[in-house]
């Protein structure tokens, strides 16, 4: 086994059913794992398992659970050795501090930092015991900085680092790996719908915000879905032995 390979290891994805999550799932598929994608939208789920030859899970995670409920379902290839944590609320959802309501914030607190946090704990205990495993988060550039009226999603996405780095200390004595990638703009359909809300309140259209957001980067275009995969793929291989509680920005360069 070269260190490359994930011949024979269990894999979660959430998130699975576009962008990011789905990136990811294909491509750990491709370096041999075992694949569970996970996400609400069964119709997509389908179309990426006759795509890719993933295992699919159409659930709704918001509860501890559902949460097991989906684990159980990938143990039954095996212990799970990688989880990538991708689902995400947007923060397109929110309101400045002082319209937020607390619905909006439990919300994005559920599925960005809650079922991270249950789902963690579940794969670790897999980890713990195998003596193997890499835990991938996917938080954002807005993870380490605020942004206006983002205050739910900037809270939710500081705080899966915060989750990341502690749970990095106890995997780290038993074979295990934890750590976060924070993209930055990438043209997912989550950004898509953020792109269209910025739109509505500026007087433009979708495609002119993202004309300005691909000349903010230094490279003059936003990452792709694709690229921020390979460094998932990376941090969940062998290879990444060595890396662990560590923040990787992949944003061609933008702090946002």
């Amino acid at each position: 086994m070269d260190d490359w390979t994930l011949e024979n290891r269990v894999a979660v994805v959430t998130g699975a059913s576009s962008g990011i999550g789905a990136a990811t799932a294909q491509l750990l598929k491709k370096r041999g794992a075992h694949v569970l994608a996970i996400a609400r939208n069964a119709e997509r789920l389908e179309a990426l398992r006759d795509s890719s030859g993933v295992d699919i899970l159409a659930l709704a995670l918001g509860s501890p659970r559902s949460c097991e409920t989906a684990m159980a379902q990938a143990r039954k290839e095996g212990p799970v050795a990688i989880l990538v944590n991708c689902a995400g609320r947007g923060g397109y959802l929110d309101r400045p501090i002082w319209e937020q309501t607390s619905e909006n914030w439990r919300a994005t607190q559920e599925t960005n930092l809650d079922v991270p946090f249950e789902l963690t704990k579940l794969a670790a205990q897999d980890i713990h015991r195998q003596g193997w495993g890499r835990v991938v988060m996917i938080s954002s550039t807005a993870g380490e900085v605020g942004a206006p009226s983002q205050p739910a999603y900037c809270a939710s996405k500081h705080g899966i680092i915060g989750l990341m780095r502690a749970t990095a200390m106890d995997l780290a004595p038993h074979g295990g790996t934890c750590n976060a990638v924070l993209p930055g703009w990438v043209r997912t359909e989550m950004a898509e719908q953020d792109a269209i809300a910025e739109a509505n309140t500026r007087d433009m259209t979708p495609e002119e915000v993202w004309i300005e957001r691909d000349a903010q980067s230094p490279a003059g275009r936003v990452a792709r879905a694709e690229e921020v995969a390979q460094m998932v793929a990376f941090l969940a291989s062998p290879a990444a032995s060595a890396v662990n509680a560590q923040t990787i920005t992949v944003s061609m360069g933008s702090v946002w």
